[in-house]
């Protein structure tokens, strides 16, 4: 169909421009000089109003308007087959999402967002949140103003999420995470009332951070990580970011009196870069070859680091390895090191929370985003109102912003609407790992052996090759044969953790 490759053509041009300011941003996080940061700003604000222009511009719209209405979505020709039926359903959305957004806006976001994201850097070194609050008091205003230029049916809120998580709502989140949370404060109250606490002191000694980084790649290899195609670098915040199927590269940060933090957040971000890497290369610039939300790519992740990387099977066969690399570890068994590494403790950062504890961090950033974009909230009460919603979610307090409310890079970089998605991830990902030992009844022993590749296979048959072409809840229906719950998350939780406190 000449008007489809037309159409495909310009979807190419738009995703290679994408994929080089990606690059470029990645540089930013990594080895950028720090006196680079103003002309990086408008670098990539040239470059958004670039892809803006070709995503939006006439070109786009002429090829686009052959085959659906541009006002309505609807598809031109009614013979069309269904897949390309939704295929040019998600284009046409696409295309809405981004035409409604002036071009002035997208680059005053762009240029506002690159800036921000050096100054909370350096502000959070420096523990200074005013120097922050000026540069996230126009982000939420932007933001505000990007809900009502997509609009909106119930809240403003509902309007962001949906960048993130296609077909959900405030409602919805809200409902499941009400469900979870229950369930999640009554394990946790079991696990503090527990005299049989794991005591994992012995891995706050000394690590030493090159054979960490080291044993890290080590293990993300042998997952299925392929290293031809990607690389790991060092960053202020862990991330992965994908250019290409052929070009999936992840950062970490090493803490050498806490080797579990480089670890985890290795397997962590290796998670998203298996979902990258496995995405269908012939699909790439299409929606056939993009993740399905934010929350499925978190599924990934929060499966590989915790489900499978925090299972004892994983360490019976991966810890004697460590113990070459770390004679200090011959102290402790494989079966303490894993109760060691599965402690829960209320803590004050999400990237390190334990996976009990974990999804109140985001209930809470969900809380205050809400208050953010639908009531009003001032940026200038949020160190206080954080405080007061850690104590109430998990009875710790920070004392100061670096370890509150400015650890997280999101707000920097304007993605408001998005941590819902983690906690979300963590409720497919139990629904996915059920499915797939039901399919593979002896698959435990296929990670106990340290064979890898039945589970990723499983994921790329079912979740990495399918792209967009259903919404996530469809999604986890389609895959799991159940309704997204979060029944089968806390059903994996107070198992694993009755075992190991004793419960």
């Amino acid at each position: 169909m000449t008007n489809l490759k037309e159409l495909k053509d310009l979807l190419m041009e738009y995703a290679k421009a994408q994929s080089v300011s990606a690059i470029v941003q990645w540089d930013q996080e990594t080895y950028m000089p720090d006196g680079a940061g103003e002309f990086r700003s408008e670098q990539l604000a040239w470059l958004s109003a670039l892809a803006h222009e070709i995503h939006t511009g006439s070109r786009f719209q002429h090829a686009l308007a052959k085959l659906v209405d541009l006002e309505s979505g609807n598809i031109i020709d009614d013979k069309t087959d269904p897949d390309t039926k939704r295929f040019l359903a998600l284009v046409w959305k696409d295309y809405h999402y981004a035409s409604v957004l002036p071009a002035a806006f997208v680059e005053e976001f762009s240029r506002l967002t690159s800036q921000s994201q050096q100054v909370w850097a350096k502000a959070r070194m420096k523990n200074d949140f005013n120097a922050f609050r000026p540069y996230l008091e126009k982000i939420v205003d932007l933001c505000k103003k990007q809900a009502d230029y997509y609009g909106w049916t119930l809240t403003p809120y509902d309007a962001l999420m949906g960048q993130y998580e296609p077909g959900m709502t405030a409602e919805t989140v809200g409902n499941l995470f009400s469900e979870l949370k229950d369930g999640l404060i009554e394990l946790i109250e079991a696990v503090r009332k527990s005299p049989n606490k794991p005591d994992d002191r012995l891995l706050k000694e000394s690590f030493d951070t090159e054979k960490q980084w080291m044993f890290g790649l080590e293990v993300v290899e042998k997952m299925g990580y392929n290293l031809n195609f990607g690389r790991q670098d060092r960053s202020a915040h862990p991330f992965t970011t994908g250019f290409h199927p052929t070009d999936v590269r992840i950062t970490t940060r090493v803490f050498e009196n806490d080797m579990k933090s480089a670890f985890f957040s290795t397997v962590h971000e290796a998670g998203h870069a298996l979902y990258e890497q496995g995405l269908p290369a012939e699909f790439f610039s299409t929606p056939f070859g993009e993740a399905a939300s934010y929350g499925i790519h978190e599924s990934q992740s929060r499966m590989w680091e915790n489900m499978i990387g925090r299972s004892l099977p994983f360490w019976q066969y991966f810890y004697p390895r460590l113990k070459e690399l770390f004679p200090i570890l011959k102290e402790t068994d494989v079966i303490n090191f894993y109760r060691m590494i599965n402690v829960v403790e209320p803590s004050l950062i999400r990237v390190e929370a334990d996976e009990v504890t974990y999804s109140l961090h985001i209930m809470l950033r969900f809380e205050i985003e809400k208050m953010l974009i639908n009531d009003g909230l001032n940026v200038s009460e949020l160190p206080d109102l954080w405080n007061e919603k850690m104590k109430e979610y998990l009875g710790v307090v920070p004392e100061d912003y670096k370890m509150g409310v400015m650890q997280d890079v999101h707000w920097s970089m304007g993605a408001i609407g998005y941590f819902p998605s983690y906690a979300l991830g963590n409720l497919y990902a139990a629904q996915f790992l059920n499915k797939t030992v039901k399919d593979h009844p002896g698959f435990w022993d296929t990670i106990r052996a340290g064979e890898f590749s039945v589970l990723l296979n499983w994921l790329r048959n079912h979740i990495h090759s399918r792209g967009r072409q259903l919404d996530p809840l469809d999604l986890v229906k389609d895959v799991s044969g159940e309704m997204l719950s979060p029944k089968p998350f806390l059903h994996y939780l107070k198992n694993k953790y009755k075992d190991i406190y004793e419960l």
